[in-house]
């Protein structure tokens, strides 16, 4: 049985004083999920850790990302990438396929303050709960302490 078309990408950063910081992970359709955190600061260097999940979490993956109803929406009102810096959400889900970018979010009131709030705020939890899935696998496997 071939597998459905499944991916999943994060990535959130800036450049600044410390150069190029940033958190990026995905998650390949036969379960790979590969993770790179970067950041300079007091000469601290890159963390990158790939690692296979169960087919078990790739299914729970897909339902959490289902039912968030991300891919509903558009980030055409979102708050553009800015000096602070942007975070890009990819999506293959089947025959579906979403790719948005918009601003680091601080807190839910810049969720609250944009154009398109309701959107931005499907945005805002599903990314919470994704970085959490991946941060409790990360420690799960390996001995780091990511941000």
């Amino acid at each position: 049985m071939a597998l459905e078309e499944f991916y999943v990408r994060y990535y959130v950063g800036h450049q600044g004083k410390f150069g190029h910081e940033f958190l990026e992970f995905e998650f390949k359709p036969d379960g790979k999920l590969r993770y790179a955190n970067n950041s300079n600061y007091k000469n601290d260097t890159m963390i990158k850790k790939e690692v296979y999940v169960s087919q078990t979490l790739m299914d729970e993956l897909k339902n959490i990302i289902e039912k968030s109803e991300i891919m509903k929406e558009d980030d055409s009102q979102w708050p553009e990438p800015d000096r602070v810096g942007q975070q890009e959400l990819e999506i293959v889900l089947g025959d579906e396929h979403i790719s948005f970018t918009t601003a680091k979010i601080g807190s839910l009131q810049d969720v609250s303050n944009s154009k398109d709030p309701e959107g931005l705020r499907v945005f805002y939890y599903l990314i919470q709960d994704l970085k959490c899935l991946v941060f409790s696998l990360i420690a799960l496997h390996f001995k780091i302490k990511p941000i």
